[in-house]
């Protein structure tokens, strides 16, 4: 997920350089949630990791 995230950032950096900013703010705002979206899941992830080690 995360790599996906560094993927659509780079995507609206190349497209802010050639001056698409639309193009540039739709990928920003794919990089953004996808972004939230994986540290939402490593935190939970590392709950669930953290739980199951003290049992």
């Amino acid at each position: 997920m995360l790599h996906y995230a560094v993927v659509f950032f780079i995507i609206a950096l190349v497209a802010a350089v050639f001056g698409f900013g639309g193009i540039a703010a739709g990928a920003v705002e794919i990089a953004k949630i996808l972004f939230f979206v994986f540290l939402v899941l490593a935190v939970v992830s590392f709950v669930i990791n953290a739980l199951r080690g003290k049992t």
